[in-house]
């Protein structure tokens, strides 16, 4: 698909992120967007961006609230882009949104582990189950799925647990990589793509604790801080003189970094991603870091779980994530 003028995306966690930079690229190259998010606030803002950035004539963005871990609510999303898109038909669809947290089998919560696999796995799977009929109906379509670094590396530090995430993400790389073939065997004018970022800057910190918590305060709750006390507590650091004050804003500082500092922006990295998608590759790997990270997983995978392959890594490319 060289081409996204006229096309209909769908494209899944548009309101912040990496979803909302594909929404605003897309349009502005004169693609019509459905996008959904559980944030209505966050897509208002993509809106207005959109809004902002001078849209084609002609070209039609909606929004739809949708929890893409509930398959009733994605298959009500769906029946929404038919309505107010007038059409049985779409042509590209990213199922970007992803959520982390529920690091730990042993002491994280099961609702929180689980929340955290049936969004970033869940949602990936009941995407293309829901959307499939409308891209078979298209005369071309592509499916992206978002998969992460940790899609073929279970890990962000030696002192840090993150089983539910990378589970959900290896899922995703795996039924992509499946779909390729079965794509071209059943319905050959389909495309399927894995992506693969590194460390992007988007607000996936914050968002997951309010998706989480089911709340879209910005303050956290005082089980929140609680968790947060005892997560920090568990990677090694002293917090018998920090008030709950200074965790939040221990907290909202990681956030921020993760988001401001990131070696890749989110307009950036949609870029690559939709480059890819026009040069037809199942396997989009995003950022530097996600690439040396590639290379260096496959030429030492033995060591891949090891603290000192981390740190080496992280004193490569400039990570200051995990731990």
């Amino acid at each position: 698909m060289k081409d996204f003028n006229g096309k209909i995306a769908v494209i899944t966690g548009g309101g912040t992120g990496m979803g909302r930079e594909l929404a605003r690229q897309l349009v502005a190259e004169g693609c019509n967007v459905a996008m959904c998010d559980v944030s209505a606030r966050a897509m208002e803002e993509t809106a207005r961006l959109i809004e902002a950035d001078g849209a084609p004539q002609g070209t039609r963005v909606t929004r739809h609230i949708a929890d893409v871990s509930v398959e009733a609510a994605l298959q009500a999303f769906r029946d929404e882009v038919a309505e107010q898109h007038n059409t049985d038909k779409i042509h590209l669809l990213f199922n970007n949104a992803g959520i982390a947290g529920g690091g730990s089998m042993v002491t994280d919560s099961r609702a929180a582990w689980e929340k955290t696999f049936n969004v970033c796995w869940g949602g990936v799977y009941w995407g293309v189950r829901t959307f499939l009929p409308m891209l078979m109906a298209a005369d071309e379509g592509h499916i992206i799925n978002t998969s992460s670094v940790n899609g073929f590396w279970a890990t962000i530090g030696p002192n840090t647990s993150h089983t539910s995430y990378a589970a959900a993400k290896f899922a995703v790389k795996g039924f992509t990589e499946a779909l390729v073939t079965d794509l071209r065997l059943t319905a050959p004018h389909i495309r399927a793509s894995v992506v693969m970022p590194g460390h992007i800057g988007t607000s996936i910190a914050a968002n997951s604790r309010k998706v989480q918590s089911g709340s879209d305060s910005d303050e956290m709750s005082a089980d929140e801080i609680a968790t947060a006390r005892a997560r920090m507590a568990k990677a090694g650091l002293d917090l018998s003189q920090v008030s709950d004050a200074q965790i939040q804003g221990m907290v909202a500082e990681g956030a921020r970094r993760f988001l401001e500092d990131a070696p890749m922006t989110a307009a950036a990295a949609a870029k690559v991603i939709l480059d890819g998608v026009k040069a037809e590759r199942w396997r989009i790997l995003v950022g530097d870091d996600a690439h040396k990270l590639d290379e260096w997983v496959r030429r030492e995978p033995e060591n891949a779980y090891e603290a000192d392959f981390f740190q080496r890594f992280a004193a490569e490319v400039g990570w200051r994530l995990g731990g």
